[in-house]
């Protein structure tokens, strides 16, 4: 979610926000050599000569004094670790949360996955003021955005990139103007969006193949869904529904070899269009059957 945050930073920079300093996490080290990263968010504030802060934990007396002394009147949070109370409402402005969805609906972490999974067709991205409760401030301002049957969990990321940094960038400049009316959060009928956990992404084959699909988008590119084709994890990153009555029982696969791969499922198949076996590179069906020779054929 970097580029999210990246994106909102940089459209407030561009607008003329002052930006007097930007919070992101330490340096982690990836890769093969294990060399510290920097985020999305740490280069392009350094490109632009910002003030960085990168505190291990948030309640750092120190960090909390650097904090302090940046006199912010707003603080904005993109895509970030819960904030302890006393970051929150350190600045007089109080903070404000830019989250994934269109609240009260997909409260919690991982809003844009849950979407999809739950064969949503709209969500969008919603402006509100932190509060005790996790993602239940009075909400500022919201932007519908649509969910095609092609999206998955990265496109939709892609889409609430430009339109969650437009939102933001309007709120920022009605708070200043005082000129938005705050619609405080129903509680009723809510659809929650809790952290995904490997358990999430393993896929029932007892469901339908609408379900399955959807939570296949749901979790693409990352983490992803995955099943096991002999005895190896297989994650899948694409596939199209075929609604037949099954031959085989859920769960089975049949392949030419040669074009296709499909799984039964309750009413119909899977076709897996594009997949990575443990151990191997993520390719599509067909280059992927070129080389491997199943246990059963």
């Amino acid at each position: 979610h970097s580029r999210i945050c990246s994106a909102s930073l940089a459209k407030l920079v561009d607008e003329g926000c002052q930006v007097v300093g930007v919070i992101t996490a330490p340096d982690k080290p990836a890769g093969r050599g294990m060399e510290l990263q920097q985020s999305a968010v740490k280069k392009y504030a350094l490109e632009k000569g910002l003030n960085i802060l990168q505190p291990e934990k948030l309640k750092n007396p120190e960090f909390l004094e650097n904090l302090k002394s940046l006199k912010a009147d707003l603080q904005i949070v993109v895509a970030f670790r819960m904030l302890p109370e006393v970051v929150w409402n350190m600045p007089p402005m109080g903070t404000l949360n830019l989250h994934g969805s269109l609240l009260p609906q997909y409260r919690g972490a991982a809003p844009i996955n849950w979407a999809i999974i739950n064969g949503e067709k709209v969500t969008g991205v919603t402006t509100f003021k932190l509060k005790h409760e996790i993602d239940t401030g009075d909400i500022l301002l919201a932007a519908e955005i649509k969910i095609e049957e092609d999206d998955n969990a990265g496109t939709l990321h892609d889409k609430m990139m430009h339109i969650g940094a437009e939102v933001l960038f309007k709120t920022v400049v009605g708070l200043a103007e005082n000129s938005i009316n705050k619609t405080p959060q129903s509680n009723l009928d809510i659809k929650h969006a809790p952290k995904i956990f490997t358990e999430t992404c393993k896929i029932d084959w007892n469901k339908s193949s609408a379900e399955i699909h959807n939570l296949i988008r749901g979790l693409s590119p990352y983490p992803a869904a995955f099943t096991y084709l002999d005895e190896k994890k297989l994650k899948i990153f694409n596939s199209k529904t075929e609604k037949t009555t099954p031959k085989l029982s859920p769960g089975n696969y049949e392949s030419d070899g040669k074009s296709f791969l499909r799984f039964s499922c309750t009413d119909g198949y899977i076709n897996i269009l594009e997949l990575q076996l443990e151990g191997k590179k993520r390719m599509n069906v067909e280059d992927f059957l070129r080389g491997y020779r199943f246990s059963n054929q």
